[in-house]
């Protein structure tokens, strides 16, 4: 099967290779050497400020938005959530779950932030905000200077969920003066799911030594304390963690994270270009690298991943809720060949030919 989901995405055989062996005792000088070795590259390919930490939680995505919202605020904060879909409203539940005082920016399904949705609440005591950078439901990619500078101009903490953007758009922490960037081993790293990411800044870090931990397993006092060594406080999953290194070190030895991002914006263009001879709409007002969204109107979108699926081996990016039936995703990250490109373009125009699509 051809995967042109978001995640998990297809591994290179270099990754692959390490996943069919048996996973190493971890407690060990030579593992803490490989995870300090990520931490150090993670934080590089970042552009970290000085100071910052980096962690690897094995947790899903979700539980490293969780871990954060749990460790770096606590009940004097006063939140705002960018709210444009899927993933923005999960930032919202869990900013509610644990009792913060939040407010909800609602963003419209696929629209950009306005800056006079943000001006609003300035000047309004609010301490920290939380974004999906790029909302991967939609697959709009959020103008984030303009979330940063509205950020440093109130003082207010700014988090990002870059967990499918990292690698296929840019991400600066220092840039954005990001406290808090998250990411996870399934979306552009390419490797097997499992193993979220998170880089905090001196700030975040002295917000997470002082908070009160609220739970044991999520603890980023604990990440923080046993990465000190290059070890992490619980069994993590080892041998994504040894493939993570492994890409790291490839992205590095292949011109960087530069040149990895351009593979990705390179299969982007074409196939968007190839795909708008066909009656889709694209979704989002401003589209990430790493996805293209498409909307249908004369076809179920869920009829059309079936197809895909059944006839064609290849497996495509369904949405959920309202947009089931209307939205359908094109993931540009992960080990995609030209001719997985040419196989993945030949289905659609088969589907054409057959009075499917249009």
């Amino acid at each position: 099967m051809l995967n042109f989901t978001v995640g998990p995405v297809m591994s290179n055989e270099k990754v692959l290779r390490i996943a069919s062996n048996s996973a190493p005792y971890f407690r060990t000088a030579e593992f803490s050497e490989i995870m300090l070795q990520n931490e150090q590259m993670m934080l590089d390919n970042l552009n970290a400020p000085d100071g910052s930490r980096c962690v690897f939680l094995t947790t899903s995505g979700t539980g490293a938005m969780e871990s954060v919202v749990m460790n770096v605020l606590n009940n004097k904060d006063k939140v705002l959530v960018i709210n444009g879909g899927s993933f923005g409203k999960r930032f919202l539940e869990l900013s509610q779950l644990h009792d913060l005082d939040t407010t909800e920016i609602k963003v419209a399904f696929g629209h950009q932030i306005r800056s006079e949705q943000l001006e609003y609440f300035k000047n309004k005591g609010y301490t920290a905000l939380l974004v999906n950078m790029h909302e991967t439901s939609s697959g709009n990619l959020y103008d984030m200077n303009l979330i940063a500078s509205f950020c440093k101009c109130n003082g207010i903490l700014l988090i990002v969920d870059a967990i499918s953007s990292f690698i296929a758009d840019e991400v600066d922490m220092t840039e954005l003066n990001a406290a808090v960037v998250i990411t996870g081993s399934q979306k552009a790293l390419a490797v097997q799911a499992g193993v979220s990411i998170v880089a905090l800044n001196r700030e975040a870090l002295e917000r997470v030594k002082s908070n009160k931990e609220k739970c044991m397993y999520l603890s980023l006092k604990e990440a923080l304390l046993n990465a000190e060594r290059g070890q992490t406080p619980f069994t993590p999953a080892v041998t994504t963690l040894l493939q993570i290194n492994e890409r790291l070190f490839e992205i590095n030895q292949d011109g960087g994270i530069l040149n990895e991002r351009k593979k990705i914006i390179a299969r982007a263009n074409e196939f968007r270009k190839f795909i708008s001879e066909f009656q889709f709409k694209f979704v989002p007002e401003n589209m990430s690298n790493a996805v293209t969204c498409l909307k249908t109107e004369k076809v179920k979108a869920t009829d059309i991943i079936a197809l895909m699926k059944d006839e064609y081996n290849i497996w495509l990016c369904p949405n959920g809720g309202e947009f089931k039936e209307q939205v359908f995703r094109i993931g540009h990250i992960g080990n995609i060949t030209d001719c997985d490109m040419q196989k993945l373009k030949a289905a659609f125009i088969d589907l054409k030919k057959r009075n499917i699509i249009f």
